[in-house]
C-alpha cells in the first residue's frame, strides 16, 4: 500500500470518529436548568394578646338600675372592641373587706384594667392598685386617685333635675318623696337638685326623705316608698338600685320614676319618666387609652360626665305630662348640653335660711363635691351633718 492510500484511509477514519460523535451528541438529553429558589415566607405577625377588664358590681346585673346600667355599658365595649378585650364581672360585691379579696383576684387573673362600680370600693381598690403597679384601676363615684387609678363619676343631679321638673307639675298634694340610699354627697345633690328643678315648675312643692342606708335593698326600699305614700307624698323619687319604688307607686295608685335605667316596665302605670345614665361612652374611652397606650392617672385624674357628654338623659316620660312640661325639660337638657342653663346658679339656700350659692354665681364641682345640706324645700337634716 502506498503512503498515499495509507492517508486516505486515516482520512476516512478520523472522519467516521467525527460524525459518530455527532451522532452521539445529537441523541443525548439535555438537564433542564434547575428552578430558581423560592423567596422565604415573611412569618405572620403574632397576634396581641386580648386585653382583659373585670367589673366589680355592687349589685346584681339584673338589679334594673344601676348595676343593670354599668353592665350595659360593659356590653357597649364588648359591641365596640370585638376580639380586642375580654371582659368578666363579680357581682354582689359587699363594700366591705370582700370588695378587697374580688379585686386581688380579679388582679391575679391577669386583668389589666378593672373598674369598681361603687363608692365603698374607694379604699379597698386604693390598697390593691398599690400592690398591683402594672394594672389600670377605675373607681366610680370616689374622689382618691392614684398612679395606676384614677376616678369617674356620671352627672347624675342633672337627669334628678329634670325628673323634679316633671314632678312638680304632676303632684297633686305638693308633696314629693325621695328614697334615699347612704347620705353622701352624690345622693344629697340629687335629692336638692330633684327638688330644684320641682320648684321651678311649682314653687309650693316640698320633698320628704326616708333613708334606707344601703343602695339595694328592695324590701327596704318598699318599706320606706310606703312611708312616704303614707305621710302625703304622691309622686316618689329614689336614689337607690333596685325597681321596688316604683312597683310600690304602682301598687298604691301613685306616680313615681325610674333611676339609673329605664324602669318603665316595673310599673308601667306609675311611672312618669327615668333619669338614666349611660356608662358606655366613658367605658370605651377608657379602654381606647388601655389599648393605645394613652391612659393615665394621678392626682385629679377625675372625669365627671353629664347630658353634654351623653352619659345622663331622661327617657319614655309619660303621655299624661303636659306637653308645655315635655318642652321645658328638652329646654333645660338643651341648656345642658351648650352649657346655657347652670342647675347651680344662685341665689340657692339651704332649708335653714343660709345662703349657700349668693345671687348670679354658679357652684364649682369643689363646692358639689362637698355637698352637705338641703336646700330650701326639703324637710329635715342631713344624717350626721353639723
Amino acid at each position: 500500500m502506498t503512503d498515499l492510500q495509507k492517508r486516505s484511509l486515516l482520512k476516512v477514519a478520523a472522519l467516521t470518529a467525527v460524525a459518530v460523535a455527532a451522532l452521539v451528541g445529537c441523541g443525548k438529553k439535555e438537564e433542564p436548568a434547575p428552578a430558581p429558589a423560592a423567596a422565604p415566607v415573611a412569618a405572620e405577625p403574632a397576634k396581641p394578646e386580648p386585653l382583659k377588664i373585670a367589673f366589680a358590681y355592687v349589685g346584681p346585673v339584673g338589679d334594673g338600675g344601676w348595676t343593670f346600667a354599668h353592665d350595659n355599658g360593659r356590653k357597649a365595649l364588648e359591641a365596640e372592641f370585638g376580639d380586642r378585650i375580654v371582659t368578666s364581672f363579680v357581682e354582689n360585691v359587699p363594700e366591705s373587706a370582700d370588695a378587697e379579696r374580688v379585686l386581688r383576684d380579679m388582679a391575679g387573673q391577669g386583668n389589666k384594667l378593672i373598674f369598681g362600680t361603687t363608692f365603698g370600693y374607694m379604699e379597698p381598690m386604693i390598697k390593691v392598685a398599690a400592690d398591683n403597679a402594672g394594672v389600670k384601676f377605675e373607681h366610680a363615684t370616689g374622689y382618691k386617685q392614684a398612679d395606676n387609678m384614677r376616678t369617674y363619676d356620671s352627672r347624675t343631679y342633672e337627669g334628678a333635675y329634670m325628673a323634679g321638673v316633671i314632678a312638680g307639675k304632676m303632684t297633686k298634694t305638693n308633696t314629693l318623696g325621695v328614697v334615699g340610699s347612704i347620705p353622701i354627697p352624690e345622693v344629697i345633690r340629687n335629692i336638692n337638685a330633684f327638688t330644684l328643678g320641682a320648684q321651678s315648675s311649682n314653687p309650693k312643692v316640698k320633698t320628704k326623705v326616708v333613708w334606707v342606708n344601703g343602695w339595694f335593698d328592695p324590701p327596704k326600699e318598699t318599706e320606706a316608698a310606703t312611708s312616704l305614700i303614707n305621710g302625703g307624698a304622691d309622686v316618689l323619687f329614689q336614689n337607690t338600685d333596685s325597681p321596688a319604688v316604683l312597683k310600690t307607686a304602682e301598687a298604691k295608685g301613685k306616680r313615681a320614676f325610674g333611676w339609673d335605667s329605664d324602669m318603665t316596665a316595673y310599673g308601667p302605670k306609675a311611672h312618669l319618666a327615668s333619669a338614666v345614665i349611660n356608662w358606655g361612652p366613658y367605658y370605651i374611652k377608657a379602654t381606647k387609652e388601655a389599648l393605645d397606650g394613652s391612659w393615665k392617672a394621678g392626682a385629679g385624674a377625675h372625669s365627671w360626665w353629664g347630658v353634654k357628654e351623653g352619659a345622663i338623659d331622661i327617657v319614655s316620660i309619660a303621655e299624661d305630662v303636659p306637653a308645655e312640661t315635655k318642652a321645658k325639660v328638652e329646654e333645660v337638657k338643651k341648656g345642658l348640653a351648650d352649657g346655657s342653663f347652670a342647675i347651680w346658679k344662685g341665689p340657692i339656700t339651704d332649708n335653714t335660711g343660709k345662703v349657700q350659692v349668693a345671687k348670679d354665681t354658679v357652684a364649682d364641682d369643689k363646692f358639689l363635691g362637698g355637698l352637705n345640706f338641703y336646700v330650701k324645700g326639703v324637710d329635715g337634716k342631713v344624717p350626721g351633718a353639723k
